[in-house]
């Protein structure tokens, strides 16, 4: 059985997930209400978390670590010894391309995973392996920063399955890859 690949990413109303030096602090006042955006229904069934390098160095950056799943970094530049020694047993890094590493983790008995970070979201749209993508609308204009889409060599339809919208503002919405593998 194929492993289905499922992006949960937050981005401003004009479309960038974090600013131009990468920070997100941005997000900071809309973490701190008391809801989950979806996110613990969204992780239920993940069987681990594949992100990159700059997603993981903000998430060490967070102090605790927030993930009770595998993570698997991606990247070219990191290395085991990049890990901490109290992350040893939760993170690792590859330098695999997607299509390989979505071929090791089905081997492995993979079904569901989480993958995050802008970059890697695209190289996996790309490559025609995300199925679903769930993104988190902030009522925020932060005017220039790191978008959440690249330049793709074709259009990719989306169907909605659903959108939400929550009391601090935010709006969820998931959407299946209409032509995927």
């Amino acid at each position: 059985m194929p492993l289905s690949c499922h992006a949960f990413i937050a981005a401003s109303l004009d479309g960038f997930i974090a600013r131009p030096d990468g920070s997100i602090d941005w997000l900071e006042p809309f973490n701190a209400a008391d809801e989950d955006h979806g996110y613990d229904a969204f992780i239920a069934d993940k069987d681990g978390i594949i992100m990159g390098r700059g997603t993981y160095e903000t998430v060490l950056g967070f102090g605790q670590w927030p993930y009770t799943r595998p993570v698997i970094v991606l990247s070219h530049s990191l290395t085991v010894d990049d890990i901490p020694d109290s992350l040893a047993d939760h993170v690792a890094i590859t330098d695999m391309d997607p299509t390989e590493l979505v071929a090791a983790l089905a081997e492995e008995g993979w079904q569901n995973a989480y993958v995050d970070g802008g970059q890697v979201i695209q190289s996996f749209l790309n490559a025609g392996l995300l199925d679903q993508m769930t993104i988190t609308r902030v009522p925020v204009l932060l005017g220039s920063g790191r978008p959440l889409f690249g330049s793709v060599a074709a259009d990719m339809h989306l169907n909605l399955i659903g959108s939400r919208s929550f009391p601090s503002g935010l709006v969820s919405s998931t959407y299946r890859i209409a032509a995927n593998r």
